[in-house]
């Protein structure tokens, strides 16, 4: 993804040590998940309901739904 540009999102839950706005591929906007790599595994976000509703200007609002672990 090397010259795409990179969007702000907001993120909802998820562990406490994640910030709460997150910089991705703006491609990835239009599939509504996101993971993130975090540790030894992935954290993993989907589009809220109203996360496209937001007021403009706003960044898109992405809720925790898990975790996996990277396999050995």
């Amino acid at each position: 993804m090397t010259g795409e540009l990179n969007v702000q999102v907001r993120l909802s839950g998820g562990p406490p040590h994640l910030p709460a706005s997150f910089g991705v591929a703006r491609s990835l906007l239009s599939e509504g998940r996101i993971k993130i790599p975090c540790g030894a595994g992935y954290e993993h976000f989907v589009l809220a309901e109203d996360g496209v509703n937001q007021q403009a200007g706003e960044p898109p609002v992405f809720v925790w739904v898990g975790r996996t672990r990277i396999a050995e």
